[in-house]
């Protein structure tokens, strides 16, 4: 994880897009957006990065945990489709992000208004020699979505992410689509359902 937040700095940015729906305490959503990461003023750039970074920077098997999708048509027929989809597509289809926010809406808690930041992001993995050392160039790019969601103020400002995801999940310096890292800023009282939901 420490590897990839390296990458969430505005010198050596690796989004290419941010999305995002303000949702009230119901799960309704009544503003989206949909941007060009780059396009952003770099006030905005750096507290988004920072939003996307609280994610893998939490404390792996602790807040931040891996998950494994169910195999088979369970696995094809539920979120994992619509998340490979939006990451596929590099998070261009509102369609499937509004898809994503009303799944969402249907089963996150909370008794204020949050909002659901989505970002799509590219890492060429470097490679590493048996000695340790990096080695000019990279075997694999690992494309990925981070989710951050977080309660706002009356002013719609986002605060600290209480719940966020990255699929597919970095394992072992690589891509694996079958599983799902979650992340939960109070880990004993997670958001149950959303999980289930996540996972099918």
């Amino acid at each position: 994880m420490l590897e990839l937040t390296r990458r969430m700095t505005p010198a050596r940015n690796c989004f290419a897009r941010i999305a995002g729906a303000y949702m009230d305490e119901e799960g309704y959503d009544h503003s989206t957006f949909n941007l060009h990461f780059g396009r952003l003023k770099p006030g905005e750039m750096k507290r988004n990065l920072e939003m996307a970074k609280s994610v893998p920077f939490a404390k792996t098997n602790e807040q931040l945990k891996e998950y494994r999708f169910p195999d088979g048509e369970e696995r094809r027929n539920g979120m994992w489709s619509l998340l490979t989809a939006m990451k596929q597509d590099g998070m261009k289809d509102d369609s499937l992000l509004s898809i994503f926010y009303e799944l969402m809406g249907e089963c996150y808690h909370t008794d204020s208004g949050y909002c659901i930041f989505m970002f799509y992001g590219s890492y060429d993995v470097p490679v590493k020699g048996t000695d340790g050392a990096w080695i000019e160039g990279s075997e694999e790019v690992y494309d990925f979505l981070v989710c951050a969601v977080a309660p706002t103020d009356e002013d719609y400002e986002p605060g600290k992410p209480e719940f966020g995801f990255i699929f597919p999940a970095f394992k072992d310096r690589s891509s694996d689509s079958r599983y799902i890292n979650i992340y939960s800023a109070a880990p004993e009282y997670p958001q149950s359902d959303v999980i289930k939901k996540i996972l099918g």
